[in-house]
């Protein structure tokens, strides 16, 4: 398994291509913005993307979905919870007080994926974990010893809950149920370093509230 980070846009969200080194199937997650940047790396290593899949559907996290689907073909996956939030997301960046260009017009998305779904890539599996709170459909994919969790987790702490479609009560649920993951997890989130559930369970911010 191969694993290529790219901090993109101006709110650096955390793009990832997850790659099954022999097959060289491979999905996207959150390509936010700079679709160039993605794109390059897909065609450098020749990689055959199937699938774009959005942890949630913030601006931040969706402003290259578009330009990613045209140039490879592949499916574009979110969470049903979450439809509202990405057919809004063109005017998210202004609404919110973000002087950003418009996003370019969101293909609809060609699958919905729910709680215990698998997403693979050559013969890589990631089981979906629905985790509301930060957005209704937020989701997480877990296999491999990885789990990347979108705007759910952080390295030390959790996703703000004051956007439209955020709920504290739901953060803390999907929070109690990622911790139960076995502790050598290594986590990947949306925004800032890696970590792992063992060392979050013990040391983050969050969990004295959940």
């Amino acid at each position: 398994m191969l694993i290529k980070n790219i901090v993109v846009g101006p709110l650096e969200v955390n793009c990832f291509i997850i790659v099954d080194e022999e097959t060289k199937q491979a999905v996207v997650i959150d390509p936010g913005d700079e679709p160039d940047r993605i794109l390059d790396i897909i065609k450098e290593n020749n990689l055959k993307v199937d699938c774009i899949i959005c942890t949630h559907a913030h601006f931040d996290h969706v402003g290259a979905v578009a330009d990613i689907k045209k140039e490879t073909g592949a499916r574009v996956a979110i969470h049903r919870d979450e439809l509202e939030i990405y057919q809004g997301a063109k005017d998210q960046a202004a609404f919110w007080g973000y002087e950003l260009d418009p996003l370019p017009a969101l293909p609809a998305p060609d699958m919905f994926v729910a709680e215990g779904d698998e997403i693979k890539a050559g013969g890589l599996s990631f089981k979906v974990i629905h985790t509301p709170g930060h957005s209704p459909g937020g989701i997480c994919l877990y296999g491999e010893r990885i789990l990347v969790t979108g705007d759910t987790l952080f390295a030390g702490s959790v996703g703000r809950t004051d956007f439209y479609g955020g709920d504290i009560d739901e953060l803390k649920k999907s929070f109690v149920r990622l911790m139960s993951l076995p502790p050598e997890t290594k986590v990947l989130s949306g925004h800032g370093p890696s970590s792992t559930i063992g060392r979050e369970k013990a040391e983050n911010l969050f969990s004295e509230e959940a």
